[in-house]
């Protein structure tokens, strides 16, 4: 068994840093496939929405729920996985590549522990359908794709494993065409198991619950295959020898990436029960509310991206002692988070009720999610700041504080301002997307205050040996 310790610095200025339009482009190349394999991502579930669709309402209606139910619980060991990419960024800065393959190991004992708890839950979650207030006639369905999508979760937590193995180190072309590749596997597929064609039994939403998981297993194999098979790793000896599981290491992931789990848990529960209380509202601010969500989320995958990118540059440049690099890489990072989020508020400012239209021909419902989409073009740059901010502080592998940080941000100024305003005051939707910005906001300030204290560069020499 090889151990893993917890990764040093060198010296400060030990490798001379980019200049910050060479740090520019490096974080734009870095991050564009990233940004390609988000929106694949969420393409899947465009999928799954349309094959739904096409096959009863009663489907759409049970694959929504079924959706929405997986993915909440999952955000949490996707984003504790996200230790791995600044924890192999600094390995790999500091000159330390051949101790990489040992975290990487460990790494996938942790994502497979992940998995174990996360498909127990799963497989209990049916169960609280009925007291969450679930109408009856979609349980079946919802209970139907929860089980088959349950057998997925290994390979979901192995597959961002290796995925954030080669973001650290620089390489995110795999993410982009296996990701890429989910939706178009997904469509025959779904489409076979949910209408009951070439011989197989006609599933409806249970059908497109299997299908994304053997999805999910095809797109993990691939992703061994590319480490496997990659000259740029040849040296790391990834699956060279099997390790038995080191605690020290995995509890030294845990403590990076669990906080960061919570976080992106908080973040997306916000806009989870956001929507949830706009539902008691109506079908009409529900729908229009699910349009414009919809579409602040693909405006979303721009920022996403650049932040993961981001987070790799940091703990690269503090892996490698430039103490002056950190700073610089999150400032490149900024820049174009900035220039993304000032053309996704244009587009939003002027043409929402075009972007509206593509949705839908119901006249109330246009209206007032080009309403909603003018508050989702205020938040673009306090959500991108954030979530740059995030990703920043995630490189210098400071997650608690930013944790607790978020969570007062979202829960303690967001929910409150939006439940106060849409419900208690009559607002409606309008009321809970200011809730919206006001978290967003707050987080933006706390988060980016935060990494600026722990930047300076002062402070990182202190922490750097002599």
């Amino acid at each position: 068994m090889s151990s893993a310790p917890t990764p040093t610095t060198v010296a400060p200025e030990a490798r001379p840093s980019l200049r910050l339009s060479d740090e520019v482009r490096t974080s734009a190349l870095l991050a564009a496939p990233l940004v390609a394999g988000h929106v694949s991502t969420g393409l899947i579930g465009f999928v799954d929405n349309v094959l739904a669709g096409h096959h009863s309402t009663n489907t759409l209606a049970s694959v929504t729920i079924g959706t929405a139910l997986w993915w909440l619980p999952m955000m949490v060991p996707i984003g504790t996985l996200l230790s791995v990419p600044p924890t192999v960024s600094q390995l790999d800065g500091a000159g330390r590549r051949g101790e990489i393959g040992a975290v990487f190991r460990q790494a996938l004992w942790l994502a497979v522990g992940l998995a174990v708890v996360l498909f127990a839950f799963m497989s209990v979650l049916p169960l609280t359908l009925a007291p969450f207030g679930i109408a009856p006639e979609i349980i079946p369905g919802a209970t139907a794709f929860l089980h088959g999508i349950r057998w997925g979760v290994p390979a979901l937590t192995l597959f961002f494993t290796m995925r954030y193995l080669s973001e650290g180190l620089h390489w995110t072309l795999p993410t982009m065409l296996i990701s890429a590749a989910g939706p178009l596997l997904l469509l025959p597929m779904g489409w076979a198991l949910t209408f009951g064609r070439l011989g197989l039994p006609e599933l409806g939403a249970g059908g497109l619950g299997l299908a994304s998981a053997v999805v999910l297993w095809l797109q993990a194999i691939a992703f061994v295959l590319v480490l496997r098979r990659a000259r740029r790793f040849a040296d790391l000896d990834l699956f060279a020898r099997f390790d038995r599981p080191h605690w020290p290491t995995i509890r030294g992931l845990l403590a990076t990436g669990l906080p960061i789990g919570v976080t992106v848990l908080m973040e997306g529960g916000l806009f989870i029960a956001t929507a949830l209380l706009i539902g008691r509202l109506g079908e009409v601010p529900a729908a229009a509310h699910q349009i414009a969500i919809n579409v602040a989320t693909l405006c979303f995958m721009v920022p996403m991206g650049l932040a993961e990118a981001t987070t790799v540059r940091v703990g690269h440049a503090l892996g490698r002692g430039d103490v002056h690099g950190v700073r610089r890489a999150a400032l490149a990072g900024l820049c174009i988070v900035l220039a993304s989020q000032l053309l996704s508020a244009t587009v939003l400012l002027t043409a929402n009720e075009w972007v509206v239209g593509v949705y839908t021909g119901d006249a109330a419902v246009a209206t007032l999610a080009a309403g909603l989409l003018l508050y989702a073009a205020m938040f673009q740059f306090p959500d991108g700041v954030q979530v740059l901010s995030a990703g920043s502080l995630r490189g210098l592998k400071d997650t608690r504080v930013p944790m607790f940080l978020a969570m007062f941000a979202y829960w303690g100024v967001g929910m409150p301002v939006g439940a106060g305003l849409g419900l208690g005051l009559g607002w409606g939707p309008k009321g809970m997307w200011i809730g919206l910005i006001a978290g967003l906001s707050v987080a933006a300030v706390l988060l980016g205050g935060r990494f600026l204290r722990a930047s300076a560069p002062a402070r990182l020499a202190r922490r750097l040996p002599p």
